[in-house]
């Protein structure tokens, strides 16, 4: 019997997992909810498992899915990102059943999660971190301690949850009437997000750029870097478009930020595929922000410049293998941009798209070009997930190069039925800062500018609608 790897998640990253599964000749088992099956994962699998009715919380279900690879047969679970992919039970779980989870240790997710606990093991390492507080007690006490960090190290200051991530649980603080309103407002939305309300306090780093280091180390302690990503531009704190590598014009600072996400990996006993992430501010200060225990939604960048495959090797290092690269044999050639095509509206805030069918579904593709998506034409997006249809990967040799060919796919990219994030892309392409490589946090809210564009559909599209519908009908409905 072939081996067998369960996928404990859905939509585009469950395919990127099965392709590397099955490529490495194991056999992969996918898992669904009632609103995903009609979903592609569950398509190409070697076997597809349902949980339950769902939403989301069949998902979630640890013992579920212990089950399902009990079961199966599986011998190592594969969590992607979101979902379990960061839960420490979830892992632990799979230690106390024999099964091997394709990530760091529960014991390592649980010091990283606890982003007051992973502060103290930077600190003890000696690395740069943004001013942060312990975690605040409850009541008077809390509120306390938190008015005498913002009076210490003035506002705005950050307010988080300890157990946090994602871009979620976080909230910017300006003055200190705002922080005694807040904290126990902050606390309940933990609570819900994370079944846990401690929080915490961060300075704001002003305007900065936001980059990471993809790090790979194995079960001896061997771990290397696979360079930078610069995840700058964002909304409400979530990353929107992802480059490798940084843009930023000091490769020694850079070298040093890979160094340190080296140094800050092995202080915390990290094995497996992580990200360490930092804050750069306007006079190249570098702070340490966290460490996250699992592949990225934007490791497709890093693959595209190193030619690594970090998803295969996550897997051959899960089961024993050594890394079979060093520091030396990897090599950045050129950049690379990956853009999240969502079913949003930007123009409505990012309003979700959800419960709308694709009519029409052309995708770009050519010499640099790599899709990671699960859409197909006639599928309907279910209300209850993320938005996220398809990740767009363009690379070139050059940044001028990388961004032509960008504005190409963007240009050739037809989904019709929803609104999806693609023409305010297609503005960014344009926009002067964007072509200098000149962006930073603040990106979006300097160029208002980019929500402002036409909705009409080109020519070829309205083409492609019509022929859609003559399909669907059975009868062009416009004859006379």
């Amino acid at each position: 019997m072939k081996t067998k790897i369960l996928v404990a998640n859905r939509g585009e990253i469950a395919i990127r997992l099965i392709r590397a599964i099955q490529e490495l000749n194991y056999e992969a088992v996918a898992v669904y909810e009632t609103p995903d099956k009609e979903s592609r994962h569950i398509r190409i699998a070697d076997e597809a498992v349902w949980l339950g009715d769902g939403p989301r919380c069949d998902y979630l279900d640890i013992a579920k899915i212990i089950t399902v690879a009990k079961k199966t047969g599986a011998v190592a679970i594969h969590p992607g990102y979101g979902f379990l992919a960061e839960n420490p039970d979830f892992a632990k779980a799979c230690e106390n059943n024999d099964i091997i989870f394709i990530g760091p240790s529960s014991t390592v997710i649980t010091n990283l999660g606890n982003k007051v606990i992973a502060r103290q093991i930077m600190a003890d390492a000696g690395i740069p971190m943004v001013p942060g507080s312990d975690n605040l007690a409850h009541g008077d006490e809390g509120v306390e301690a938190a008015l005498a960090f913002g009076e210490k190290y003035k506002y705005p200051i950050m307010l988080k949850a300890t157990c946090g991530g994602g871009g979620r649980g976080i909230r910017r603080i300006e003055n200190a009437a705002q922080m005694k309103e807040e904290i126990p407002i902050a606390r309940s939305e933990a609570k819900a997000a994370f079944n846990d309300d401690r929080v915490y306090l961060e300075k704001v780093v002003i305007e900065p750029k936001h980059v990471e280091v993809q790090i790979m180390a194995d079960k001896d302690g061997k771990t290397v870097h696979l360079g930078t990503r610069d995840c700058s531009i964002q909304r409400r704190n979530q990353k929107l478009i992802e480059i490798a590598p940084s843009m930023i014009d000091n490769k020694e600072l850079l070298d040093t930020i890979c160094d340190t996400a080296v140094k800050a990996a092995k202080a915390a006993n990290y094995f497996n595929a992580g990200t360490v992430e930092f804050l750069i501010d306007k006079d190249f200060n570098y702070y340490f922000m966290e460490i996250n225990t699992r592949v990225q939604v934007e490791h497709t960048v890093t693959e595209m410049i190193t030619g690594i495959d970090i998803v295969r090797t996550q897997i051959k290092l899960a089961l024993g293998k050594p890394l079979s690269f060093s520091q030396d044999d990897i090599q950045m050639r050129g950049y690379a941009i990956e853009m999240r095509i969502n079913a949003e509206d930007p123009k409505a805030d990012f309003m979700p798209e959800g419960g709308k069918t694709v009519s029409v579904y052309r995708s770009p593709g050519g010499y640099g070009v790599r899709l990671d998506g699960f859409v197909y034409q006639g599928f309907t997006i279910p209300e209850v997930y993320d938005s996220l249809l398809v990740k767009m990967t363009v690379h070139g040799f050059s940044w001028n190069e990388t961004v032509d060919r960008l504005r190409r796919c963007l240009k050739n990219f037809v989904i019709s039925g929803p609104k999806t994030t693609i023409p305010f892309y297609l503005n960014i392409t344009a926009e002067p800062d964007f072509l200098a490589g000149n962006f930073d946090t603040s990106y979006l809210d300097k160029h208002p500018e980019l929500f402002s564009y036409d909705d009409n559909v080109d020519e070829a599209n309205k083409l492609a609608n019509l022929i859609a519908e003559i399909h669907k009908k059975g009868h062009n409905p416009y004859a006379a």
